[in-house]
């Protein structure tokens, strides 16, 4: 990749469906794609001489290790340590550690067994060189990506970080409509805005790699929107202790911004009996105050746009992560920028693959970087 903001990131052969795919012991360099997650994490693979890719795979972003003195035949395997569903589906015989909080790393030594296991994923065999782009969130720390070559070290050979939303644009370009002339290239000038589980990250991708002042982020994101529906039932129903799951899946299914979308009448199993309890209003506001932050921030980066590039940016602003499926997050954003004034804004989200975008960006970046763009790790 190049830092020069004439010059264009990557050129890339059209990205094929994600699938996981066998195809024998890796020759020469294996690269890796990996998006590194809060609550879910991605990784793809690929050899170095091909644009096919090896493995495919989404996972739950946690580890399980094994409580003392379980006893034996308890457990499906003699394993120590489980990782994703397998660790989910065995919590009750497991101490569960979630590695990342806020979409940076909160717990090394569980993120090291989390990253090993990817690696014996993608390479089982333990052969090749093995280089991995590792998005992260918009304006990560110096300090923050310093743990993260420390927890990689050992496990990847040379790594590349570079901000999620930008691996986004990138994984969502479709390379083989690049000679059509209507075809819009989020890679050439959008505004990315992704909303994780611990952070809500925007960025202007303009055609080369962000600088600082292109990238905002801030930690109002899913697990945020968790906290605030948990606060405003326990208001409403003091007398009823739901667990964090019984939340998310509320909010999966019924999040929304905009006017209020009264009733939204949800079963819920308390204490072994079934009561009817109504969320609209308790969800709608932790949504909408989602909503008016991303509108804030989203005014702020056109601000730091070149003043000639803002007419077309204003056309491809682009909402991705696993906020995008809230209802009328695209519609309502763009009905706030209406009335704020600007031209004809165009707000969309990227659909329902949107877990695999900072992969597939990852894994066309590591394709397209430079030798001496990697850095080594020493281990």
């Amino acid at each position: 990749m190049k830092s020069d903001s004439s010059s264009a990131v990557v050129e890339e052969t059209e990205a094929k469906p994600a699938e996981v795919r066998k195809t024998g012991k890796n020759n020469g360099i294996l690269f890796v794609g990996l998006d590194l997650g809060t609550n879910t994490s991605f990784i793809l693979s690929g050899n170095e001489n091909s644009s096919d890719y090896n493995v495919s795979k989404l996972l739950p972003s946690v580890v399980g290790y094994v409580r003392d003195g379980l006893v034996n035949g308890i457990l499906p395997s003699n394993d120590e340590i489980f990782y994703g569903e397998d660790a989910i589906q065995n919590k009750l015989h497991l101490d569960l550690v979630w590695p990342l909080k806020d979409g940076v790393i909160n717990n090394v030594k569980a993120t090291r067994d989390l990253l090993r296991h990817m690696r014996e994923m993608v390479a089982p065999d333990g052969a090749g060189e093995i280089r991995a782009v590792i998005g992260m969130p918009a304006n990560t720390s110096a300090q923050s990506k310093e743990v993260l070559r420390s927890a990689v070290t050992g496990v990847f050979d040379r790594i590349l970080i570079i901000p999620e939303p930008f691996l986004a644009a990138l994984g969502y370009r479709e390379d083989s409509r690049l000679h059509e002339p209507h075809y819009v290239d989020p890679v050439q000038n959008s505004l990315f805005v992704d909303i994780g589980a611990g952070t809500t990250d925007l960025c202007l991708v303009q055609g080369y790699f962000p600088k600082k002042e292109d990238e905002l982020s801030f930690p109002y994101a899913g697990d945020s929107i968790d906290d605030a529906i948990t606060k405003g039932l326990e208001h409403i129903y003091p007398d009823m202790k739901l667990s964090l799951l019984q939340i998310r899946e509320m909010k999966e299914a019924h999040s929304y911004v905009g006017p209020s979308r009264r009733p939204i009448d949800v079963k819920v199993v308390v204490n072994g009996k079934t009561q009817t309890i109504e969320i609209a209003d308790t969800v709608g506001n932790a949504c909408n105050q989602l909503l008016d932050r991303i509108f804030e921030s989203v005014k702020e980066l056109i601000t730091r746009a070149p003043s000639e590039s803002v007419v077309t940016l204003l056309q491809n602003i682009l909402v991705t992560g696993g906020g995008s499926r809230i209802k009328g997050i695209d519609t309502e954003l763009q009905k706030m920028l209406v009335e704020e004034g600007y031209a004809n804004p165009r707000v969309r989200t990227v659909g329902e693959d949107y877990k695999r975008f900072v992969g597939l960006g990852a894994i066309k970046a590591a394709r397209a970087a430079r030798d001496t763009q990697w850095q080594i790790l020493f281990k």
